[in-house]
Parts: structure tokens; sequence; C-alpha cells
């Protein structure tokens, strides 16, 4: 007889682990690399400056001209957007307020030619 709920303790437990697992991977940048829609997208914060570097599908730098984006970051129990603008090759930029503390939640959100991605980051 098949024991269904430990198929599906399995299935949590798998899914736990490959959400930990985006969050350690780390980039040519050394920041954390999450692919949405097949394209990777590493963060990379230095005190108040937020960079999110774009890769294509197969992993090569994706130009970021005309794209618009922001990051909506949620820190200290305060939400702010930051306005993301484009810099050569395959870099989205901007200022927060105020250097992230720990367990920060970052998320990128990014346009360009009506292709939307998106990705969820937590600051270590």
């Amino acid at each position: 007889m098949f024991n269904y709920g430990g198929l599906a303790l399995f299935v949590a437990v798998a899914a736990a682990v490959s959400v930990a697992q985006a969050q350690d991977n780390r980039g040519p940048n050394g920041g954390v690399v999450v692919k949405t829609q097949g394209h990777p997208i590493e963060f990379v914060y230095k005190g108040q400056e937020l960079n999110f570097y774009i890769g294509d599908d197969d992993g090569s730098p994706l130009s970021t001209e005309g794209m618009r984006g922001r990051a909506i970051v949620r820190d200290a129990g305060k939400t702010t957007i930051v306005p993301l603008t484009p810099a050569a090759p395959n870099l989205m930029t901007g200022q927060a307020e105020a250097p992230l503390g720990s367990k920060a939640l970052v998320v990128f959100t990014a346009t360009l030619h009506g292709h939307t991605l998106t990705a969820r980051y937590v600051v270590d």
C-alpha cells in the first residue's frame, strides 16, 4: 500500500531544500543568483547601492538598454521602492534609503519588450 502522507512530506521537504539552494547559488560578482523565466539575476549590494546583473536564458549577459525596473525593499518593518536604472552592459542599479539590514527582503521586478522578470532575495 502506498503512503500518501510520506509522499507529501517528501515533496514539502524537497521544495524547502530547493528554495534554500536558490539563496546559496553565488554568481560571478559574489551575489546570490535567482533564475526567473530562465534568466539568471544576480543581486549584489554594498551599503545603499543595489545592483542586479541580468543574464539571458543561455547565461550570457542580457543588455538592459531600455529596461524599466524597481526593487521593493522590506527592512525592519518598513517598505520602500527603489527605482532602478539600466547601466551597460547588463546591470540594473539603484540607491536604497539606508544600508540593508540582515534578513531584509528585496524583490526585483523589471520589464523589457513586454517580458516581466521578478526575483526575490533575502539579505544574509
